[in-house]
């Protein structure tokens, strides 16, 4: 799975990866639910849920804390012809989340029950949530395990860091395969896998149903074919080069359609270049970071080598 991340799944890389190594499935951002009960979510977000492509199912994650407004927002993207919906129980910057929303739901998770059943009732395709271990406690989720089953969960995204933790440390998966062991529901494993060797090591350790690929898709798309068996686990310095200057032209070519002005697509260019480490050009990297406008950025990028 293509992991929902703020300001990067968009409609323009989610249809790149697609194109290019197919993702068993790809999430959204997370939308949020507007509190208007009238205009559940904005028409921005509305854009990039209807005329997605079909041939690869998309979830869309909503993140609020407002149960009407959540089940507003369920119905609307259910109208517009989502079938799966996934709930944001783990976003750790408050100024993303409006209030109690995201990972900080579980700091007060009282009200996650009635909230999970009203979604279950209203919305009538699969419904999954994607959780953090805990808000400050690692080992809350396995105390939530059992609430997710009853509301009608059918599979759990596990993101093992707490709340707090945000990005910090090594994600804890043998708190992933505490939760596979604890539960019937499925459970896909998130966090820190940047390599074929680490997917492979998470899968043994955790008997996940399967994996969401997030910072080390950004990195490196064909991290999926890699996974498969497709696609060499490892390329050359010169091969990496190459994929990494082929993967960049698509995604600033289809920015470029996407977005409005030219510092807002140099801007969301620059922010995937954050993602990726690659020593064998890292010079070449840091100058296109400095890079000023497009036509700079675009002649630099053309002649990576």
């Amino acid at each position: 799975m293509l992991a929902p991340m703020q300001g990067l799944t968009n409609k323009a890389v989610r249809t790149l990866f697609i194109n290019r190594v197919r993702p068993d499935v790809v999430f959204t951002e997370f939308i949020r639910a507007q509190t208007d009960i009238k205009k559940c979510i904005s028409e921005s977000d509305r854009r990039e849920i209807e005329n997605e492509c079909t041939t690869t199912p998309l979830v869309v994650q909503l993140i609020g804390s407002n149960i009407n407004f959540l089940v507003g927002a369920a119905n609307t993207v259910q109208e517009l012809g989502a079938e799966h919906l996934n709930i944001n129980l783990g976003c750790p910057y408050g100024r993303m989340t409006q209030k109690m929303a995201g990972g900080r739901l579980l700091k007060s998770p009282a009200e996650l029950p009635l909230m999970l059943k009203s979604l279950r009732k209203k919305f009538l395709g699969s419904l999954s949530v994607k959780v953090r271990s805990g808000y400050d406690d690692p080992s809350q989720l396995l105390s939530l395990i059992p609430m997710f089953e009853d509301c009608g969960i059918d599979f759990l995204v596990v993101h093992p860091r707490t709340v707090q933790q945000r990005f910090k440390g090594l994600a804890d998966h043998n708190v992933t395969a505490t939760v596979v062991r604890q539960t019937s529901l499925p459970v896909i494993a998130n966090g820190d896998i940047w390599t074929v060797a680490d997917g492979d090591r998470v899968l043994s350790q955790t008997g996940a149903a399967g994996l969401m690929l997030g910072r080390g898709a950004i990195a490196d798309p064909l991290l999926f074919e890699r996974l498969r068996g497709n696609y060499s686990a490892l390329s050359t310095p010169q091969q990496r080069t190459e994929e990494v200057r082929d993967y960049l032209q698509d995604l600033f070519t289809r920015y470029q359609k996407l977005f409005c002005g030219d510092q807002q697509v140099l801007w969301k260019t620059k922010e995937v270049l954050t993602y990726i480490k690659d020593p064998c050009f890292s010079k070449q990297l840091r100058k296109l970071k400095k890079t000023r406008c497009l036509k700079e950025f675009s002649e630099l990028l053309r002649n990576i080598s």
